[in-house]
């Protein structure tokens, strides 16, 4: 750590351009028509996607994801790890700006 006041500088820089992310996680479901004699009451053909998450009141929330969005929902939740693995290492980094600061 030679100084630690331009790694927090370069770790600000790199949290502002990660400004697309959701925190959550995906599942699939297997859904059915619902009619008495279709064939997917067998075996279902259709998948539907829901991003899971928790709201601030630590309640699940739980939304449709279109099949065309998928991916970009799974690269938004990819930015979220990334987005704290920046704030976990702004932390620290803070905390060595603060002990460098502290020492006479």
């Amino acid at each position: 750590m030679r100084n630690p006041t331009r790694k927090r500088d370069a770790l600000v820089k790199k949290l502002a351009r990660c400004s697309d992310f959701v925190r959550g996680s995906i599942t699939s479901v297997c859904s059915t028509c619902h009619r008495a004699r279709c064939i997917c009451r067998k075996q279902s053909s259709r998948k539907a996607y829901r991003l899971t998450y928790k709201d601030g009141q630590q309640k699940t929330r739980i939304v449709y994801v279109h099949r065309d969005q998928l991916p970009k929902i799974r690269n938004m939740i990819a930015n979220y790890a990334r987005t704290r693995n920046i704030i976990e290492q702004l932390v620290e980094t803070n905390i060595a700006v603060f002990k460098e600061e502290a020492r006479p």
